[in-house]
């Protein structure tokens, strides 16, 4: 039995991961459930999983959370508790599924307690990159994707010894991927959100539309495989079955096959490097007829932006993905357009200049001067 415990289970990937629990509860147990602020479905999921641990990132909640639940559960809030539980010593892997930067630290404090992790926060390593690897590496612990992409590309590479040519990392293309430049001017929150394959959170989903999701797959590749900038491609890939695929050096080509789903990589991250039975479909080829790639069109500028961000090292996948976090939210909340979201992430990179990262308190930094710059230009 592997005891894990979830950094945002009431998120997105945090429900999916509970659903993969349910079905294999002989095998895993919801050791500890951390959530936001979504204090009703945290305390519906303690009762059905009866972890030991119950965490609330939001303070407030505290006195209403553990009054709510049963007596036999420990229950926590902020950061001084979620760090409690993570430093618990029973229990084997750390899902570490908030998103943003604020799953950062925690993600942090979990490899310093000799977890093994299964990373489904993009920013950890977009911000982190160099200090969470060299971290990893100090602690000997796993950082096991969860993201299908990296997932595949994983699975693509597990246990082969040949030398890689290429990462080619798939993306939907979301909802826009149809669209010409002159179309999207006019596009809503309501329609940025409606994507074609995926179910995810908001946040993730409008990056999927802008494909500033992929910029911060290609830097999390660079750093998770020690691969060269120039040597990971995004192909677009509308039909979202090929999750990605690895290049070797005689040009042969392995690739990582399923339906949209979260689940298998999810579980893939907790069995490692075992794999168990499941109960959904296996994938019908013949069903599906034919797979479709094309490259991304340039006017998707996030993606380039991101990218290129990554290639400058120091400071600027930070500039990058605090511009982007805070254009999103702009965005949802009415206060710039779609094609702002990346007029907001250049003009961020162009005007605050990029320092080294040497602690997680010059990541806090710059995500900070990065935000504030930005709120007061837009």
């Amino acid at each position: 039995m592997k005891k894990i415990v979830i950094l945002g289970s009431t998120g997105s990937i945090g429900t999916q991961s509970l659903e993969v629990i349910e079905e294999q509860k002989e095998n895993f147990q919801a050791y500890g459930l951390v959530g936001g602020t979504n204090i009703n479905l945290l305390i519906a999921q303690a009762k059905k999983f009866k972890p030991t641990w119950v965490g609330i990132q939001d303070e407030s909640k505290y006195s209403e959370l553990k009054e709510r639940l049963p007596k036999d559960i420990k229950v926590v809030a902020g950061d001084n508790g979620i760090e409690e539980i993570i430093a618990d010593s029973d229990y084997q892997v750390l899902l570490a599924a908030i998103s943003g930067i604020a799953g950062l630290k925690s993600t942090i404090k979990g490899i310093e307690s000799g977890k093994d992790i299964a990373l489904a926060n993009k920013e950890t390593l977009v911000a982190g990159g160099e200090l969470i690897m060299n971290l990893v590496k100090q602690k000997g612990v796993n950082l096991l994707p969860v993201d299908s992409e990296h997932s595949a590309i994983f699975q693509s590479m597990n246990n082969h010894k040949r030398k890689i040519k290429k990462i080619l990392i798939t993306a939907s293309g979301g909802p826009f991927r149809d669209y010409e430049e002159e179309d999207l001017k006019g596009v809503t929150v309501e329609d940025a959100l409606n994507h074609p394959n995926w179910s995810m959170g908001r946040k993730i989903t409008i990056d999927s539309a802008t494909l500033a999701n992929k910029a911060l797959e290609v830097i999390e590749a660079h750093y998770l495989f020690d691969c060269p900038y120039e040597n990971i491609e995004v192909l677009i890939h509308k039909e979202s079955i090929i999750h990605s695929m690895v290049e070797f050096i005689d040009t042969s080509i392995i690739a990582q096959l399923g339906y949209p789903s979260m689940k298998l990589p999810i579980q893939y991250a907790l069995t490692h490097p075992e794999s168990l039975a499941v109960k959904w479909p296996s994938l019908d080829l013949a069903a599906i007829g034919s797979l479709n790639f094309s490259k991304p069109k340039e006017y998707f500028k996030a993606l380039s932006l991101g990218i290129e961000a990554g290639k400058s090292g120091r400071s600027a996948p930070i500039i990058f993905n605090g511009a982007n976090e805070l254009a999103v939210d702009y965005f949802i909340k009415g206060k710039i357009s779609f094609l702002q979201i990346a007029d907001m992430i250049d003009k961020a990179l162009n005007n605050i200049d990029k320092i080294a990262i040497n602690s997680f308190e010059d990541i806090v930094f710059v995500d900070k001067l990065t935000r504030d710059y930005l709120e007061r230009s837009f």
